[in-house]
């Protein structure tokens, strides 16, 4: 299973599949290439990206400010730019939060 990041000009796309309004807050795993997410903020007002954001931010040990949402602001199916860091690094932040392989859905 590998997320589909894509560099670009200033960053990296990271793929992310949200479900909000959740039981917990958790990065769950990697499907169809996207990582998902899940936050127990509600989807109105941008409450919920704002919680992705801040999660993806603590889990992957880097600034709110690195973390901009480019794409799917009020869809399941999210893009965020993820800047100052290469894909590289990225990928490897990404392998050490993710669950254990038989919990992963794909």
């Amino acid at each position: 299973m590998v997320i589909d990041l894509k560099e670009r000009e200033g960053g990296v796309i990271l793929p992310v599949k949200a479900h909000a309004a959740a039981r917990r807050n958790e990065i769950g795993g990697i499907q169809n290439g996207m990582l998902r997410v899940s936050v127990t903020q509600a989807p109105e007002k941008g409450k919920a990206n704002k919680a992705i954001i801040a999660l993806l931010a603590k889990q992957l040990s880097l600034r709110k400010a690195q973390i901009q949402l480019v794409a799917g602001e009020t869809a399941a199916h999210k893009q965020f730019l993820v800047t100052g860091v290469p894909s590289s690094e990225l990928h490897q932040r990404i392998a050490r939060i993710l669950p254990p392989l038989g919990l992963q859905g794909d």
